[in-house]
């Protein structure tokens, strides 16, 4: 095959796909709808089964379910018949997938679901299908065809099947109103729980950490107290206590361009006036965006009277993750 052969096999099985799902959404009916009252009104857990590739899509189903709020979780049911079947509980419901409807170790686990009272939501390409006529609820994630050329191989069937799971988590998560925030504390070791549970209050420099001096403070001794603290900035207050200013590393460095004797002035005739400065309740994902956004590389956090309580800058975000 050519490149260009290539390139054109790819695009059909993408464009297969892609009518496979345009059609799968121009069925979802009632049916669905039933589908997401079940899974709302679960007082157990949600327990996934499929065999064969509808095992994996069905894992990924389970995993989505679970991070949205959904509590769920995958069983082989190939498994199940060996004693993990003791993992299904009265109260829970069961998504059984299978394409054909007629996978002989989802049929086997099928009496046993039904005599415990167990909600079944199946997912199949053939409605009409034992599995189909077993279900409590039925979804048809039926597909004209395979993308695979001989119409064999699991392709544009198990894309529809994984996009109903995904329709299903996320329409019940509108309904559960699960936020970011809730969403976050499901992934709090992922990049975005940090983006979402870490706040200036969590990395912040506080106490005798903070690079302070007053508006009448040499510029060297000023200096002498950045470097001491190591922020690459000092924070200058006026009689009040309040931050009236900053002075940073670059600072110093268009300082002596301009000529200034840094031996003989005052921080508080040099300083830039009215900083960015922010909240401890900010978030600290919101710091990063303002660093970037004004080009700057260190900000301090005020109370609500405008007193600076703590300081952090670029460094302290990327060792939270966050940046």
């Amino acid at each position: 095959m050519t490149e260009s052969s290539f390139v054109a096999a790819g695009r059909a099985v993408i464009a297969r796909e892609h009518q496979a799902l345009a059609e799968l959404g121009q069925r979802l009916d009632d049916n669905f709808a039933r589908a997401c009252h079940a899974l709302l009104e679960c007082a157990g857990r949600v327990v996934v089964v499929g065999m064969g590739k509808s095992s994996h899509i069905g894992g990924k189903i389970a995993s989505t379910l679970a991070s949205t709020g959904t509590p769920a979780f995958f069983v082989h049911p190939g498994e199940a018949s060996h004693g993990d079947l003791g993992m299904i509980m009265p109260g829970d419901l069961v998504i059984a997938i299978s394409n054909s409807g007629e996978t002989p170790e989802v049929l086997t686990i099928l009496p046993i679901i039904k005599r415990m009272g167990v909600t079944l939501l199946a997912m199949t390409g053939r409605t009409a299908s034992s599995l189909g006529a077993a279900a409590d609820v039925c979804l048809d994630v039926s597909v004209e065809r395979e993308a695979c050329p001989h119409n064999l191989a699991p392709t544009a069937s198990t894309t529809a099947t994984l996009a109903m799971g995904d329709a299903l988590a996320v329409a019940v998560l509108k309904a559960r109103d699960f936020s970011a925030d809730d969403f976050a504390r499901s992934h709090p070791g992922g990049a975005l729980g940090r983006r979402l549970l870490v706040y200036v209050r969590d990395v912040m420099h506080t106490g005798d950490a903070l690079p302070l001096v007053t508006h009448t403070t040499s510029l060297l001794d000023a200096l002498a107290e950045m470097s001491a603290k190591r922020l690459g900035m000092i924070g200058i207050i006026d009689d009040d206590g309040l931050l009236c200013g900053i002075y940073t590393d670059g600072d110093l460095r268009r300082s002596l361009n301009q000529g200034v004797d840094v031996n003989r002035c005052e921080v508080g005739s040099v300083m830039v006036q009215k900083p960015h400065t922010i909240s401890a309740t900010t978030l600290a994902a919101e710091v990063v965006e303002l660093m970037q956004r004004h080009s700057i590389n260190g900000v301090f956090v005020v109370d609500a009277d405008g007193r600076p309580a703590g300081a952090l800058n670029a460094l302290d975000l990327i060792r939270a993750g966050v940046f």
